[in-house]
């Protein structure tokens, strides 16, 4: 049997009201939100005694994605990988498609976002950028240039 979907991709927040508005404004819809996930249940699925969390489900607007934001009460957060360099082990960053690349960056930017590096052009198919979002969040951009000769990842080609 294969993987059906990718249901989500979560990130642990301390602001979880900041990192919903960001996101809302990147075009990301608020799906849902559990004030309180705890239990044993919750306990044997994460491995953590005494969990409790707070969640926030948004989804992307054509309703294949989401995002699941998490805010540990408990236990307290034990790392931070928030400013970690694109080329650290693990988690690296989300990607997003855009519409145009500029706006998204000015209004992003006005919740704090700033760009990691430059804006790149790859060929005449992508413009693409990494920012660092809400508490450092690393997040990745890509605007669709015309008609795309391949569904290939750009980065791939590389």
């Amino acid at each position: 049997m294969t993987v059906k979907r990718m249901d989500n991709v979560g990130i642990v927040v301390a602001d979880i009201e900041a990192a919903i508005a960001f996101f809302t404004e990147l075009g990301l819809e608020l799906e849902g939100r559990v004030p309180i996930v705890e239990g044993r249940w919750a306990d044997g699925v994460t491995g953590l005694r005494d969990m409790q969390v707070e969640i926030a489900m948004m989804r992307t607007p054509d309703g294949l994605s989401r995002l699941e934001l998490s805010r540990f009460i408990a236990p307290s957060v034990v790392a931070d990988h928030r400013n970690a360099p694109v080329n650290a082990l693990g988690y690296l960053r989300v990607m997003f498609a855009v519409d145009d690349l500029d706006d998204t960056l000015a209004r992003l930017g006005r919740r704090g976002a700033t760009v990691v590096g430059e804006v790149v052009q790859y060929e005449n198919v992508y413009r693409l950028c990494y920012i660092r979002g809400p508490e450092g969040i690393l997040i990745g951009l890509a605007e669709q240039l015309g008609q795309q000769a391949s569904r290939q990842d750009p980065l791939d080609r590389a």
